[in-house]
């Protein structure tokens, strides 16, 4: 559903406010290793998040990646998906087709529209605080 770079970009994002609730900095080795993205990858990730202002960037020794609960509380999932994925996963073929609208559906043209929008919704209303909170109290896991 999400491509690779979305996956790691959520899960990054997820780390990095759950560290900034305990007040510490998360640095690309660390992220890299904690969301199973190769290093490489995850710097040219947290680059995106940080220029569109997802995220915090700060150089230099005791430097690294905050995202502030009051930050945390305004991202969506939406914003990092648009981010990295833009908006195909809204307006994209189910099948991947190059042509699809309501005027010549594939197959499966109308039966996505209400998961589309049942996502859509998803992505829109969940911060990544909320998913950092659970993560912070064990109800849910970013590596098994």
């Amino acid at each position: 559903m999400f491509s690779k770079a979305c996956e790691y970009a959520i899960r990054a994002a997820i780390l990095v406010a759950t560290a900034s609730m305990e007040n510490e900095r998360c640095n690309v080795k660390v992220i890299a290793e904690r969301t199973g993205s190769p290093e490489a990858f995850t710097a040219k990730t947290l680059q995106k998040l940080s220029h569109a202002g997802l995220i915090v960037s700060s150089k230099g020794p005791g430097g690294g990646f905050v995202m502030p609960p009051r930050l945390s509380r305004t991202v969506k999932l939406a914003d990092i998906v648009k981010v990295i994925d833009g908006d195909a996963l809204y307006t994209g073929c189910a099948l991947g087709l190059p042509q699809c609208d309501e005027r010549r559906p594939c197959p499966m043209h109308d039966h996505f529209l209400q998961v589309r929008e049942d996502l859509r919704r998803m992505l829109q209303n969940t911060t990544v605080h909320d998913l950092a909170t659970g993560l912070k109290e064990g109800s849910s896991f970013l590596v098994r």
